[in-house]
């Protein structure tokens, strides 16, 4: 049996599940994605069973209050460098999915000294007015609560704190935002140096797989993976998959660090 299909710049190769998967107990920090809160990442964090392995809530998600900080990536990147600051003595793993990969690869790009390497999964890397629009359109509070009901009570249930209609209107401002001025450039993707595995699902109807390729070239050290028979929900990623393949990648920066400590 194999792994998914995963390229270093252009080449396809498999990796076989009984590959070594050793890891030197570094910490590893799991992002949620927009609209989503840290429990999203939960049943990942328990197939991973490890002790270093922790999450938290951006700004106004879950149970987390809204602060006095403007409702931006800019500003959820700000919770992640504190959060390391209080928490972690050495640079850190982290995982981002959709949002919280972004947020990922910014911290990695502004404060490389703070992050080890980057893996994301679902996260949409070129951002205009227009792929703003087209996710604004999906977040219509009202039309989710006359369309998908369970959705919107769900939604409800995960912000408790701000309100999920409120969660979804701020999220919306902030994508446009990101769309008019969008925060990772070309320029700042190619200042991100640690090793970065970016992963998208074949049947992802939020991210195009190109779209992942083609930013994973202008990565130093960058790997692009497809998932097969992968939608963008994280709810519905195989999780067997989605730890050996997380698991594999770390094990690939622990032997290319250790061989330069050699």
């Amino acid at each position: 049996m194999h792994a998914p299909k995963r390229t270093t710049g252009d080449s396809l190769f498999y990796v076989s599940e009984h590959d070594s998967v050793h890891r030197l107990g570094r910490m590893l920090i799991l992002l949620h994605g927009a609209v989503g809160d840290q429990t999203q990442l939960y049943p990942l964090r328990e197939q991973l069973s490890r002790p270093d392995v922790h999450s938290l809530n951006f700004a106004g998600h879950g149970a987390r209050t809204l602060d006095a900080s403007p409702f931006r990536l800019e500003s959820f990147a700000d919770d992640l460098l504190a959060w390391l600051d209080s928490n972690a003595s050495e640079p850190a793993d982290i995982f981002g999915y959709s949002m919280g990969g972004y947020v990922a690869l910014y911290v990695a790009a502004l404060h490389p000294e703070r992050v080890r390497s980057v893996f994301t999964l679902g996260t949409r890397l070129r951002w205009t007015p227009e792929a703003a629009a087209e996710m604004c359109a999906q977040l219509d509070a009202a039309k989710i609560a006359e369309k998908v009901p369970r959705f919107a009570a769900q939604l409800e249930g995960v912000h408790r704190a701000t309100g999920w209609q409120r969660v979804l209107a701020l999220t919306c401002d902030a994508l446009r935002a990101l769309g008019e001025k969008p925060l990772l450039t070309d320029t700042l993707f190619a200042r991100i140096s640690c090793p970065v595995r970016l992963a998208v699902g074949d049947r992802d109807l939020t991210v195009a797989v190109e779209e992942v390729r083609d930013a994973s070239r202008l990565l130093p050290k960058g790997e692009f993976e497809v998932l097969p028979n992968t939608p963008h929900p994280i709810e519905r990623v195989s999780l067997q998959r989605l730890v050996f393949t997380l698991q594999q990648f770390h094990a690939s920066v622990d032997r290319s660090l250790k061989g330069k400590q050699e």
